[in-house]
């Protein structure tokens, strides 16, 4: 994982957290600021599937706007009925 410039910030962790970036920094062989780095990453992406799942939950709990989703849906499906299936597979 690619880290851009680098700052000197302060964060105050609890010690048995500071051991536990050890132990994973020494068994993989990589600093704990790359720990620390790819550790925010997958919260990031795992609060962006919590806000998302939130709002499909939303989504289908309101009657009518999950039979406009569905509606939505049916006339996409049609899409794929483009006549491609017919044609030969593409050669490298």
């Amino acid at each position: 994982m690619e880290v851009g410039i680098a700052m000197a910030v302060t964060v105050r962790i609890a010690e048995e957290t500071h051991q536990i970036l050890r132990e994973v920094s020494q068994s993989r062989g990589v600093p704990i600021t790359e720990l620390l780095t790819e550790a925010a990453e997958q919260l990031r992406r795992q609060e962006f599937w919590r806000q998302f799942n939130e709002a499909y939950a939303r989504l289908r709990a309101d009657p009518e706007a999950w039979a406009e989703e569905l509606e939505e849906r049916r006339l996409w499906d049609t899409t794929l009925m483009d006549g491609l299936e017919d044609d030969p597979p593409w050669e490298d």
